[in-house]
Order: C-alpha cells, then structure tokens, then sequence
C-alpha cells in the first residue's frame, strides 16, 4: 500500500504571543505613566469611588494589561480597537496603514491573556461606536490612544466628557508629540472651552477631569514631594494649576504578573556528558638487578657501558 504524501503548507504557522513580563509587550506606555495610572487607579479603590474602566486604542495591549489590573469584581472594563478590520474612511484608513500595519486581534488577545484570566469586553471598530457600548455616566477611567486625526480625537472626547461619572478621570495619549497636532488641538479646546480640569501632564500623556480637581491635585502635589524618582513643578494655564511631570528616573510600579514567567525561570535541561574513559595505567617501572645497580654506582662507566653490550 502506498500513501500520498500530503504538500508542505505553504503559509508559516502563526505563533502567538506568550510575553513573559510586561516589557515584552510592544508598546509606548513609560515608567512615569504607570506610576500616575498606579496612583490614580489605587486612589480610585481607596476612596471606593464606583465606575468602570475603558481604552480607547489598545494596539498590542501594554497599557490595556496594566489597566486591566484594577478592574474589581462587578465592574466592567472595555477596550476598543480597530485590529484587523479596515477602517470607513479614507483618511482613517491611510493613518493605519501607516502606524499599525502590524496590529491584530489575537495577538492583543494573546498578550492579554498572559497576564489576565479572561479578556475584557473587545469592541473591534471605529471609535464612534463606543457609546453604543458602554453606558452614559458608567466610568470612572478613561484612557484615549485610538486616532491621531483631529476630528475623531475631538469626538472621543467628547464622548468621555459623557461616559465618565463627575469623579472620573480621562488620560488622552500624544497630546505633545509633534507628528499628533490633531491630538493637541482637541486636547486643549477641550480645557480652553470643554471644562476639561487638567489634573498633570508627563512627556505623552494629559489627565484631566471634568469634576472638582481640587482634591486630587493636591494629594498627588504631596505624594510627588515624597518621590525622589519625579521632577515637577505646578504652572499656571488658562487660569488654573497645573502639575508638569518629568520621570526620566521613574521606578517601575509593581507589574502584572505573566503565566509564562514561572516556565521562563526554570532553568533549562542540560545534558550530563558521558564519562571520560579511565586513563591507562602507566607502564611499570623495569627494577635494576643488584649486580647491575653495583656496576652503576662503583664501576667506571667504560666498565659499565662494556658489561651492558655483554
């Protein structure tokens, strides 16, 4: 009997992503931004202030993982993305091409489920469709990092203004760099005229509130007079407080802990060499007779040297 022998598969096997720590996760999301979200969030738990928690923008999951972290038993933690799926319009369309050419659903998914037990609520499509989604007046965090173009950013903003409770706080991504001037334009018409309080700011990220920002400012202005690790300094923008922070020497918070960092710590198999052969015993030691150690010793070497050839 023969057997065919079935073709080689053309396409590589898709390996998903089994990150061992955090870092190994691609993403922007630095240390002076954890320690604001780990202080922010925390607070948010101490003070048992309700509300759950949303990403706009997720790319391969860094910042979503470390969100995801604070989630508590009932609340409900959101994340929208476009992933794979192309986007409605032109000019949205051209943007992922450009940045995120190599993002998809799985492997966030996979990346995420290294650190968590189950996902979040995934809603894969344009930003716009996440009041459709999450309900008016339900969250108490909101992280933005979906579009760079002006006009979506603007909306998802206003959208957040709607989504957060009065507690909530919102965190919109790249509203300095330069190549996002769509961001920074939203960003600050969203302090100049939206009501948008802005609590600090870091190199990347804004967070501000659209309730009282008293209370927070000030107990984030004493928990940074203890940190040796931030620079700040508070400045004065459109006629209110502001907190600038430099972490270029910021600690990392605690991390969330992978499901594959105990199989990386384990050391690996070494093969045990086979043991060398025993080494040959040396020849003996041929014993002079007692006439020949006489002739050695006493007699004139011609003597002995004619005793030998004999």
């Amino acid at each position: 009997m023969t057997v065919e022998q079935l073709p080689a598969p053309t396409e590589p096997v898709e390996v998903l992503p089994a990150p061992t720590a955090l870092a190994e996760v691609k993403g922007w999301f630095f240390p002076a931004d954890q320690l604001l979200f780990d202080w922010l969030l925390s607070r948010q738990q101490t003070l048992t202030e309700p509300g759950d928690l949303l990403e706009v923008g997720v790319y391969m999951g860094k910042s979503a993982i470390f969100t995801g972290s604070y989630r508590r038993e009932n609340e409900r933690f959101t994340v929208c993305d476009l992933f794979d799926a192309p986007a409605e319009d032109t000019a949205n369309s051209a943007e992922m091409a450009r940045s995120y050419s190599t993002l998809t659903r799985r492997a966030f998914e996979a990346n995420y489920l290294s650190f968590h037990d189950e996902l979040p609520t995934v809603v894969q499509g344009l930003s716009s469709v996440v009041p459709d989604h999450v309900t008016a007046d339900s969250c108490r965090f909101v992280h933005i990092d979906a579009s760079h173009l002006y006009e979506h950013v603007h909306a998802d903003i206003t959208d957040a203004r709607d989504l957060l409770k009065a507690h909530g706080v919102v965190v919109l991504d790249d509203f300095r760099a330069e190549h996002c001037p769509g961001v920074a334009a939203a960003a600050w018409q969203a302090v100049t005229t939206g009501g948008l309080h802005v609590i600090c700011i870091t190199d990347r990220k804004l967070y501000g509130t659209w309730g009282d920002p008293a209370a927070v400012r000030a107990e984030l202005l004493t928990w940074l007079e203890a940190r040796e690790d931030l620079w700040h300094e508070v400045q004065t923008v459109a006629g209110e407080p502001l907190i600038r922070i430099s972490g270029r020497k910021a600690s990392l918070p605690p991390q969330p802990v992978s499901r594959h960092e105990a199989a990386a710590a384990l050391p690996a198999e070494v093969e045990t060499p086979a043991p060398a052969p025993p080494a040959a015993p040396a020849p003996a030691k041929r014993r002079r007779s007692p006439l020949r150690r006489f002739a050695v010793n006493v007699l004139p070497p011609f003597i002995t040297k004619a005793l030998r050839r004999g």
